[in-house]
């Protein structure tokens, strides 16, 4: 049976468009946009503002890579694709 490479290529595209626009929520709207009404929170001593700022948007990016990997070994699989 042909995967259907189409629809297989659609779902990657729409997978890809989610995570960068949760990594881009964190980065830029936490990190920057809402840094000031953050601050107003401490964790650990610091404003949370800023932790999104320097922590934060890193430990999104490397999370949502794994959860990524993840995803797509379940794509691959299910279209038949997988290496």
């Amino acid at each position: 049976m042909k995967p259907n490479l189409q629809e297989y290529w659609k779902k990657n595209l729409r997978l890809m468009v989610i995570l960068l626009s949760i990594w881009a929520l964190v980065s830029y709207i936490f990190g920057i946009a809402l840094v000031n009404q953050l601050n107003a929170i401490h964790i650990g001593g610091f404003p949370l503002g800023f932790w999104f700022a320097q922590q934060g948007s890193i430990f999104t990016f490397v999370i949502l890579i794994f959860v990524y990997v993840a995803l797509m070994r379940k794509l691959d699989k299910k279209y038949g694709v997988e290496e």
